[in-house]
């Protein structure tokens, strides 16, 4: 069974089982008080697996076609292989995001997902206060004794994108456009460079980040402005706000790139191809590792060797066929590691490379 809470009502009932939590946070600045241990189940010990509960932490809603609804399916997907209990709660705002984290721990949950690199500094805060929960931010870089991080490595795709976009492009300029800046858009916007000066050594790229994912006005606004500053090829990573960045590419005649999902019907007149992250079944993966006890304080980085994981979409028809070979010839340089991205420093500051063996 799959448990959905709103946010008001998924902290009201949280409030109501602690004894008033929104009241507690409201007038004290002190650690919260854990339930007892009974109620909780422990990362190191051995649990049925139907009796073991998931939940997910989201920051937009389940059916936006992106980000959300891929970690919320990732839950179903545990659920329905797994067998455990599971439960979510969708547009979490950055405020209340170690409020959802902790009520979720303290309802006994051996396992809670924060879905995005956002969720960093919350699950460092809470993670201390419930050893018995194991917490995994997706797309993060936290790591401990029960935290782990579970990442997609953004750079391969958006490697083989870059190449793409460069081919099509006729302004030189391109644009990368995202919610927010954290370490896995700008390793996303890094590769998108890195492939595209591949190709055109002189290229132009510029980035932009709305400061929300699912804000279509804002993304509207931003895309046009990018467009008018003579980009042509939009690489997005935005979850409710994508369509629309998507459809003003189309309307505006520009190419763009889909992102988590293969978004090629959102606007088939623009889009070249998906950087699909199944982060659904990689969230699915690392609960099969916490219900076999088997998962562990570290960061789990998932890249195209994960070929049913990490992939690109189905190609625009403006794509030609030397640039679908070139894609192609790229992804399996990147396997067989004749291209590999290494750690580097550029401009003093720390990123990665590409290096060819």
């Amino acid at each position: 069974m799959t448990y959905r809470y709103d946010r008001r009502q998924f902290l009201w009932l949280g409030s109501a089982a602690l004894g008033s939590t929104l009241f507690l946070k409201a007038c004290s600045t002190g650690t919260p008080t854990n339930s007892s241990p009974s109620s909780e189940a422990s990362p190191g010990s051995a649990t049925p697996a139907k009796d073991f509960k998931a939940a997910i932490v989201l920051p937009g809603i389940i059916t936006d076609k992106a980000w959300n609804q891929a970690g919320y399916e990732g839950l179903t997907v545990a659920k329905d292989k797994l067998g455990v209990e599971t439960a979510y709660v969708e547009k979490v705002s950055q405020a209340d995001q170690a409020e959802a984290l902790s009520d979720f721990a303290r309802r006994g949950f051996n396992l809670v997902f924060a879905h995005g690199g956002q969720f960093d500094a919350a699950i460092q805060q809470v993670a201390g206060q419930f050893p018995k929960t194991f917490f995994v931010g997706v797309n993060g870089a936290a790591k401990g004794s029960n935290i782990a991080s579970l990442r997609i490595d953004h750079l391969q795709a958006s490697y083989i994108c870059g190449i793409i976009g460069a081919s099509m492009t006729k302004t030189n300029k391109m644009a990368y456009l995202a919610g927010q800046e954290f370490q896995a858009t700008q390793e996303e916007m890094r590769g998108f460079e890195l492939g595209a000066k591949s190709v055109k050594p002189e290229i132009a790229i510029t980035a932009s980040f709305t400061g929300d994912w699912n804000d279509a006005a804002k993304a509207k606004e931003a895309v046009e402005a990018l467009i008018s500053a003579g980009s042509d090829v939009i690489f997005q990573w935005l979850d409710n706000a994508a369509p629309t960045v998507l459809q003003t590419a189309a309307d505006k005649g520009v190419y763009a790139f889909g992102n988590t999902a293969d978004q090629l019907e959102v606007a088939p007149k623009a889009v070249l191809t998906s950087s699909v992250k199944r982060i659904d079944l990689a969230i699915a993966y690392l609960a099969d590792l916490a219900v076999k006890q088997e998962l562990k304080g570290e960061i789990y980085t998932l890249g195209l060797e994960k070929s049913d994981i990490l992939f690109l979409g189905k190609f625009g028809v403006a794509v030609p066929e030397s640039v679908k070979r070139k894609a192609e010839e790229t992804k399996q340089a990147i396997l067989s590691k004749k291209l590999v991205f290494t750690a580097c420093q550029e401009n003093g500051k720390d990123t990665r490379c590409v290096k060819k063996a």
